[in-house]
C-alpha cells in the first residue's frame, strides 16, 4: 500500500489528482471487486455516490448492513459517527470514510465529557441515545435508537422508567408526545432540520395547494405539527412510493429526493428551502448537510485506491459502545421494525 503523505493526513482526506478521463464509477466498482470492499451510502449524500454504492439507506439500515456484510473493507459514504458505528459492529474489518472531516452537527452538539456530567446529574435514569452520536457517547448509553425505531424502543421500557434522551431535543420532544413520557432531554439539534420553518412551508403550500407535507422528526415542533406525514428518511421514502398522492413538499435533507424520484419518477417532489435562503442570497432551494457533501466521487476513488482515511476506535470503546447498538438491533428485529 502506498505511503500516506503527511499533508493528506492533516487534511483528513487524500487530495491526490484523479487521472484525466478516468471513469470514476467504473474504477470504483473495479476496486471494490478487487479488494472485496462494500460501499454504503446514506440517503443524504450526492446522487453519484448513491448511484455507485452497493447499498443506500438510513442509519438503521446501514447499521444492519454493516453488521452482516462479508466484505473485508467497508467504505462509509456518510458522516463520521456512521463510520464509527460500522467499526464498532465490525472491529476486525477495515472501515474507511472518504473524508474524516465529515462530522455531524448533532453529534458535535453532544460532547462525551459534557454528556457524562449530564447523566451523572440525573441518577437512576436509563440513557437512550440517538444513533447520531460519537462512539464515546454510546459508551454512556443503555440503548441506541434511530428515528425509525425510537418510539418502539422507548415504549419497550416500563412506563415508570426514568429516561434520558439525547442528543436531539426535537426528536426527543416528539417521542415524548407520542409515548406520553417525560424523558429528560439533552439540548442538541441538527443544523439542517433546525433551518426549516413554517413560513417557508406555507409559501410552498400556496404554490402547491394539494401537496402533502412530509417532515423528519428532527425538525422543530411547529414544522412537525403542520406536516401530513412525520417519519424517518426511510419512512418518508416508503410513504411517497406507496402513496396515491402525486406531489410532496419535503422537509428533510434534500439528498433523499434522488431516491424518491428514482422510485416514483412520475411524482413531484419539492424540497423545503432553509429559512435563511433569501437573506443569504441562496439560489438553490435545497437544504443540504455540509458534512454529507464532503463525500465526493474523487475522494471515494482515492479512499479505495489508498485504503485511507481509516476510521479507528479503541478496543475499550468498542467493547462498551457495541452493547447499546446490539441492543437496538435485537429489539428492532424482535419487534419487526
Amino acid at each position: 500500500m502506498m505511503e500516506i503523505k503527511r499533508e493528506w493526513k492533516e487534511k483528513g482526506y487524500i487530495d491526490a489528482p484523479v487521472p484525466e478521463g478516468v471513469d470514476l464509477k467504473a474504477e470504483v466498482r473495479r476496486m471494490c471487486k478487487e479488494k472485496n470492499a462494500v460501499i454504503l451510502a446514506h440517503y443524504y449524500t450526492d446522487k453519484p455516490l448513491q448511484e455507485v454504492a452497493d447499498f443506500i439507506g438510513d442509519s438503521l439500515a446501514l447499521a444492519r448492513k454493516a453488521a452482516k456484510t462479508n466484505a473485508d473493507i467497508i467504505v462509509m459514504c456518510g458522516v463520521h459517527f456512521m463510520g464509527e458505528t460500522n467499526k464498532v459492529l465490525c472491529p476486525n474489518k477495515k472501515v474507511l470514510i472518504p473524508d474524516l472531516n465529515s462530522s455531524c452537527s448533532l453529534a458535535e452538539s453532544c460532547p462525551a465529557e459534557d454528556f457524562k456530567k449530564f447523566v451523572e446529574a440525573h441518577p437512576g435514569h436509563k440513557v437512550v441515545s440517538y444513533v447520531n452520536t460519537s462512539a464515546a457517547v454510546k459508551t454512556l448509553t443503555d440503548v441506541v435508537v434511530t428515528s425509525s425505531n425510537a418510539k418502539q424502543i422507548v415504549n419497550s421500557f416500563p412506563k415508570d422508567e426514568k429516561l434520558i434522551f439525547g442528543p436531539d431535543r426535537n426528536l426527543g420532544e416528539y417521542i415524548n408526545q407520542l409515548t406520553g413520557r417525560q424523558m429528560v432531554l439533552w439540548d442538541g439539534a441538527c443544523h439542517v432540520h433546525e433551518r426549516f420553518s413554517v413560513g417557508k412551508i406555507l409559501e410552498l403550500k400556496e404554490q402547491y395547494p394539494g401537496a402533502k407535507v412530509l417532515a423528519h422528526p428532527e425538525c422543530k415542533g411547529p414544522v412537525v405539527k403542520m406536516a401530513d406525514v412525520v417519519g424517518s428518511t426511510a419512512a418518508l421514502l416508503n410513504y411517497t412510493a406507496e402513496s396515491n398522492e402525486t406531489t410532496f413538499i419535503v422537509a428533510t435533507e434534500s439528498g433523499i429526493l434522488f431516491e424518491m424520484q428514482r422510485k416514483s419518477p412520475e411524482k413531484t417532489f419539492i424540497p423545503v428551502p432553509p429559512e435563511d435562503s433569501e437573506t443569504q442570497g441562496r439560489t438553490c432551494m435545497c437544504n443540504e448537510c455540509v458534512y454529507m457533501r464532503m463525500n465526493t466521487m474523487e475522494k471515494l476513488y482515492n479512499c479505495l485506491k489508498y485504503e485511507w482515511p481509516e476510521v479507528e476506535v479503541s478496543p475499550e470503546v468498542i467493547e462498551k459502545a457495541v452493547k447499546p447498538i446490539e441492543k437496538m438491533l435485537e429489539i428492532s428485529e424482535r419487534l419487526g421494525i
